[in-house]
């Protein structure tokens, strides 16, 4: 009986990989009639195991050394197969904005369907099209400057807010303190003032969200982060629905966010249904939470660990504080404009970081660039850590240096932070600034160590963008209370 069940296994394995070996034949006899129509081949790389691909190398390292280990073997232009799709992988700046600018209408957006499900398939970076233009349209002119300028002074309270409850002692996971931050910026961003009730149910909801965001995609348990994710999404919905009737029966025609997205109406008097509007809502919830709380993690990490960069930090901020009368008065407009310091310290924060490293785009037909085919429905994946961290773009790449950005010397197209061409980061100027304003009351009122330090180079996490390991815990005091102030030695500790 041993024996039969044995020899029926084998059989199992044998036609399995016999079958899957079949299915690449066939792919690949595919790929070579293409190559023979349009005189182009596909680029250099390794599509791994049938099925399975390269996935298990990609998450069997960090996923950066992955990548740069393939560019440095393949070049620029590469192939592979990844989370179940064959890819082509693009590190040069031409190659990106080929795909990006010059022929954006042959590559869509791209996303998987369970997290589509999660933030609302009508979101603005689902979209391309009529559509996605008249929608970054309305979130560009909502988040303009212009338009949070008058802002900053709540801004500030908000940021005043989270640092001080953090200034008891205790350990502080960073990264996560700093998404609730972000939070409260991003619905002020987009709601204005909104009632405290609706701030908090929309808080709760969405990290409930945000927890199940990354977790494997079932809804048959009840109980799984996902299930919970998706019940998440359902009362977010049902939250942003009663502002919109209020606002409705008020009659309020506000020019924050989502008073535009209420008011809007095309050339033909077409107006955005509710659905549309609630899912840009919590799109652009999303795009603002995680990436400006990443972002702030790393700066704070940076200027921990470089006290020359603190202190030329301390020495700008120190000087806007003091002629404030010690932070009495809020900050002016001009005054941001003089962190010229500041300003170039996250622009290097940015490139070094690299939150966004990749982006996903499908060709929506056979593509031919630099003599390499692209073949319809593969995914195309510009990786821009890769050119940040290109010395070919920026001499001496895994060192901080903030003169990279003291003049205009930055080489076109390889400078990408928040994203490249028409789905580039229509928030970014915004994001920038709630970084200015949180770095001034830190580094003018606090005093900080990083606790759980290791030896050595450290640990990256994924949640979903890279973060310092566990999120950065460090305790935190106010200067100007009894509390005990760490000592230069303690500030320069590293979790790395």
């Amino acid at each position: 009986m041993v024996s039969i069940f044995v020899g029926f296994s084998i059989i199992l394995i044998v036609a399995s990989f016999v079958i899957g070996y079949g299915l690449l034949l066939v792919k690949r006899l595919i790929q070579w009639r293409q190559s023979i129509k349009y005189g182009a081949k596909l680029p250099p790389g390794s599509l791994g195991w049938p099925y399975v691909g390269e996935t298990l190398e990609l998450f069997s390292q960090n996923p950066h050394e992955f990548f740069t280990n393939r560019q440095k073997r393949y070049g620029d232009i590469f192939k592979t197969h990844i989370l179940g799709c064959p890819c082509i992988m693009l590190a040069s700046p031409e190659a990106i904005k080929f795909v990006l600018m010059n022929k954006a209408n042959l590559f869509k957006p791209t996303y998987p369907k369970s997290k589509e499900r999660l933030i609302g398939s009508m979101a603005i970076f689902f979209q391309q099209g009529p559509y996605h233009a008249q929608i970054r349209k309305l979130v560009q002119a909502s988040l303009s400057l212009d338009y949070i300028k008058p802002r900053i002074p709540r801004i500030e309270a908000i940021a005043k807010s989270t640092l001080d409850s953090w200034a008891d002692g205790r350990v502080v996971h960073v990264f996560h303190e700093l998404k609730k931050f972000a939070f409260d910026v991003a619905v002020l961003s987009i709601f204005g003032e909104l009632d405290s009730y609706y701030t908090e149910e929309l808080k709760e909801n969405y990290f409930t969200l945000d927890k199940g965001y990354n977790s494997f995609p079932t809804t048959l348990i009840p109980c799984t982060p996902y299930f919970k994710s998706l019940m998440a999404r359902r009362r977010l919905e049902q939250i942003i629905r009663e502002i919109m009737m209020e606002r409705r029966e008020k009659r309020l025609e506000t020019k924050d966010l989502f008073g535009c997205l209420l008011n809007f109406s095309n050339e033909d008097g077409k107006t955005l249904s509710d659905d549309q509007i609630i899912d840009n809502v919590i799109g652009v919830l999303f795009a603002a939470q995680d990436t400006a709380a990443s972002m702030l993690t790393w700066i704070l990490k940076y200027i921990t660990d470089y006290h020359n960069l603190l202190q030329d930090i301390q020495n700008e901020q120190m000087a806007i504080y003091k002629a404030n009368d010690n932070g009495k008065r809020p900050l002016t407009w001009t005054q941001i404009r003089e962190m010229t310091v500041t300003h170039r310290v996250i622009l290097e924060s940015l490139r070094m970081a690299s939150i966004i490293s990749f982006t996903y785009r499908e060709a929506v037909e056979d593509v031919v660039y630099d003599g390499y085919l692209i073949p319809k429905g593969w995914k195309v994946l510009p990786l821009f850590r890769n050119i940040h961290h290109n010395p070919a773009f920026f001499q001496d790449p895994q060192t901080f240096d903030t003169s990279r950005f003291q003049a205009a010397t930055t080489k076109p197209h390889t400078f990408m932070p928040f994203g490249y061409g028409a789905h580039a980061c229509p928030g970014n100027e915004v994001a920038k600034l709630l970084m200015l304003l949180f770095i001034h009351h830190l580094v003018t009122q606090f005093r900080w160590e990083v606790v759980e330090a290791k030896k050595g180079k450290g640990g990256v996490e994924y949640d979903p963008f890279p973060i310092p390991e566990k999120g950065l815990p460090a305790k935190f005091w106010k200067t100007c209370t009894s509390q005990p102030t760490p000592t230069l030695a303690h500030q320069l500790l590293s979790i790395y």
